[in-house]
């Protein structure tokens, strides 16, 4: 199952079930899971400044997995970028490349009146 990363699924503190260190010791780890369990994840305070945030396995995978997915699209859009960019340099590195530039360079260029800016203006 893939899961988008986005910072909407990620709670910030405050949004967070709390549970204060106190409660930790008083109630001990079985009461703590409780409330993992219930939850998903809880928020361990000590004098109600945020410690730790303590996750049920399936939180710690779906976070995880997402993680791996958002890398996964990055590293696509990267291999992207790479190829387009070997596919251009291929191009100069042609021995017709010089030649191919001098012409360019050399052909008188028509504006009619217009300004060129680049291929995409």
């Amino acid at each position: 199952m893939a899961y988008a990363l986005s910072l909407d699924s990620l709670a910030p503190f405050d949004q967070l079930p709390r549970t204060p260190a106190s409660d930790v010791k008083k109630l001990g780890w079985r009461g703590v899971m409780r409330t993992v369990g219930r939850e998903g994840k809880v928020l361990v305070t000590n004098h109600d400044q945020p410690e730790a945030v303590i996750l049920s396995t399936d939180e710690y995978q779906r976070l995880m997995q997402a993680a791996q997915g958002a890398q996964a699209q990055q590293d696509a859009a990267l291999d992207a970028l790479r190829r387009r960019f070997d596919e251009r340099l291929a191009s100069v590195a042609q021995d017709d490349a010089a030649d191919r530039l001098r012409g360019a360079l050399g052909a008188p260029v028509a504006l009619g009146g217009a300004v060129k800016a680049g291929a995409s203006h």
